[in-house]
């Protein structure tokens, strides 16, 4: 047993057979262990499921740290790295219980970032779909989408102004 050099949280667990087991701090406590301990293979089994557990929500606390993600795109992220569904279920459950996932949240963001570029409500949804944000979200973020007339009035004047004519005479028409 020593601590890791490059991840302070971490701790390596050698096992006589010559396999590493990364586990937490936390997991070392749990489990009472020591240096020249004897493990009985169920306790090595349950160690290694500890270990890949504790793994896969530092994988996932990574993926929520670096950008917004719905808790349907964590669950898929995790699921390309190898996790089962259910481990990805339950890993992403763990984020939003902490606070690091929030599809409400990231409907928002969603809908004011894509009505600041001038999509419409269907485009939006589109996005709201392929990103996994639950439906019964959808309504409440739309909301914050400007009203179509303003984007219309942008989209124009952007193509007036293109044309050479100042924003007085685009103003006129």
């Amino acid at each position: 047993i020593e601590k890791s050099k490059h991840k302070q949280e971490r701790v390596l667990v050698f096992l006589e057979g010559g396999d590493l087991l990364r586990i937490t701090g936390a997991e070392l406590l749990r489990f009472g262990l020591y240096k020249g301990m004897d493990l009985p293979p169920a306790l090595v089994v349950e160690l290694q499921a500890a270990a890949q557990k504790s793994e896969l929500k530092q994988t996932a606390a990574r993926m929520a740290s670096g950008q917004m993600l719905s808790k349907k795109e964590v669950q898929r992220r995790l699921t390309k790295k190898g996790a089962t569904e259910q481990e990805a279920e339950e890993t992403a459950d763990w984020l939003e219980s902490l606070g690091a996932v929030d599809d409400a949240g990231y409907a928002g963001v969603i809908v004011r970032h894509y009505g600041a570029m001038g999509y419409g409500a269907g485009r939006v949804r589109q996005e709201l779909h392929r990103r996994g944000v639950p439906k019964e979200l959808w309504d409440a973020a739309l909301e914050q989408l400007p009203p179509p007339e303003e984007a219309i009035r942008k989209f124009l004047a952007g193509k007036l102004r293109g044309r050479g004519m100042t924003p007085e005479d685009s103003r006129r028409l």
